[in-house]
């Protein structure tokens, strides 16, 4: 077994303050939205990759990969987000056994009132607080972290 490599003061200082800022940062911005707008983070993530693809549609498969669920998770989730008559599921033309995802009328008008409500959230608690470098920075840092995520990825 190899030498673990401890966290030196600077980087558990930065890891720590990352994982406190991205759960209380996510954590705010979900509750907010649900009471303002009645949609969980969740219910917002899905509505969204729904709502930029041409038809309105994805198939089950994409969609999970996107919001990064598990298959029995996205299940249950898409079942509820029915019930509620945001989305509808349909069986793929041409793959019986795979599902393709649509949202609803009402799921585009729930996603249309929400948007605005979130996009300036976003601004007020994360966006406007930081300077256009570290902007930047950020988006090189997610960037590298995605890269080596995905890269060492074993898919399903």
């Amino acid at each position: 077994m190899s030498e673990v490599r401890w966290l030196d003061d600077r980087e558990q200082l930065a890891w720590r303050g990352f994982v406190s800022m991205h759960s209380r940062l996510l954590s705010r911005l979900e509750r907010r939205l649900q009471r303002e707008t009645g949609l969980s983070g969740a219910d917002y993530a899905v509505l969204v990759s729904l709502s930029e693809s041409p038809e309105g549609s994805r198939r089950a498969f994409e969609l999970g990969a996107e919001v990064d669920w598990e298959k029995s998770r996205l299940s249950h989730h898409l079942r509820r987000m029915a019930d509620r008559g945001l989305v509808e599921r349909h069986t793929c033309d041409t793959d019986g056994r795979g599902a393709v995802i649509l949202i609803t009328d009402a799921g585009r008008e729930a996603i249309e009132k929400a948007a605005p409500y979130h996009a300036e959230e976003v601004r007020r608690w994360f966006i406007d607080l930081l300077t256009p470098e570290q902007l930047q920075a950020l988006t090189q840092i997610s960037q590298a972290v995605t890269e080596r995520l995905t890269a060492d990825d074993p898919g399903p």
